[in-house]
């Protein structure tokens, strides 16, 4: 079958698209599918750079989000037929697997998993919509609305929020009923959240993102909780961004993370943590249920995924991953094998 193989740690020249790779056979409890949508995410990036103190096994097909449907199914599976169409949980929450970094994912014609790891795909739902769901949104919806309890009337600051989860905290925001204000680096991107339902862009290249939430809500005051500042800062960046974020928040804000893609350890300034009595909430990926929450969503009309305009076939991978790793997407990117 044909694939993009990752056979050593490095640049994108370490990707090789092949067509000879060997045809996947379903075990026991396992289904083949055929793949008709893979989305990218920032981790597929960080699985091929190779991540620290983790060994994963070589050559690997990576690509965690996938849709398609199912075209051979091994013994002992129950409740599928061949044609079924299907997303997965990415996540093998049986034998602790995940797709695309402990076994091939979806940037290849075909891959074998558990048939636990499926979810069914209604009609209405397109492969694309469904693949940009379970990292992306599903991480955007257990820190939305699981974890942080967005509420009407709140101002929520979201941070990279033209990105696959960006834009998914922008659409659950608006959707709780709050404020929306989003920080982006371009003109072009803000107009793209503002048409999202983001209520307020920063440009963030141009302008000093704190100067500007201080003099639009105010500072934070300790002796009156709730007067000046932002209710919540969604923050999954990190970086130099993390220490500035805790300056915009009103007294007793909420300060929302999932993941510090511009760094881990950034310096900390905790004064602001006890003086304005924040609280700092970690969100870690997301739950089957999550998932299939948002495929109603979906499915109402009350949710549309934000995809990417250019989508991508197999052969062309290779720059859709050079696009990831340029941050030069608007949502998610999707490769159609």
């Amino acid at each position: 079958m044909r694939a993009l193989v990752l056979r050593e740690h490095g640049g994108l020249d370490k990707l090789t698209y092949e067509t000879d790779y060997p045809d996947p056979e379903p075990g026991e409890g396992d289904v083949v599918l055929r793949v008709r949508a893979c989305a990218l995410n920032y981790h597929d990036v960080f699985t091929r750079k190779g991540m620290p103190g983790i060994t994963l096994p070589l050559p690997l097909i990576i690509g965690i989000d996938v849709a398609g449907e199912i075209a051979a199914i091994g013994e002992g599976v129950e409740g599928y037929a061949v044609g079924d169409r299907v997303v997965i949980d990415p996540i093998n929450r049986v034998q602790r697997g995940f797709a695309g970094e402990t076994f091939d994912g979806g940037l290849a014609e075909y891959m074998v998993l558990p048939a636990h790891m499926l979810i069914p795909l209604d009609d209405a739902i397109s492969y694309a919509e469904a693949a940009a769901l379970p990292v992306a949104y599903g991480t955007a919806y257990r820190m939305m609305v699981r974890r942080g309890g967005i509420s009407p009337g709140e101002k929520v600051l979201i941070l990279g929020a033209s990105g696959g989860v960006g834009t998914g905290c922008v659409q659950l925001a608006r959707q709780a009923g709050a404020t929306v204000i989003v920080c982006a680096s371009s003109e072009e991107k803000l107009d793209r959240l503002k048409a999202l339902g983001a209520d307020i862009g920063i440009n963030y290249a141009t302008t000093d993102w704190v100067e500007e939430c201080r003099e639009r809500f105010g500072r934070a005051r300790v002796s009156r909780k709730g007067e000046g500042g932002v209710d919540v800062v969604v923050n999954f960046t990190g970086g130099d961004t993390w220490a500035r974020s805790l300056r915009v928040l009103r007294r007793d804000g909420r300060m929302l993370t999932c993941g510090a893609t511009a760094g881990y350890d950034p310096k900390e300034d905790i004064r602001y943590i006890w003086t304005f009595e924040l609280n700092i909430i970690g969100s870690n990926g997301w739950s089957t249920d999550d998932i299939r929450a948002l495929l109603d969503l979906v499915k109402a009309k009350q949710l549309t995924p934000v995809i990417h305009p250019q989508r991508f076939p197999l052969e062309d991978a290779v720059e859709a991953m050079r696009l990831l790793d340029d941050r030069q997407v608007f949502g998610k990117i999707i490769v159609e094998p």
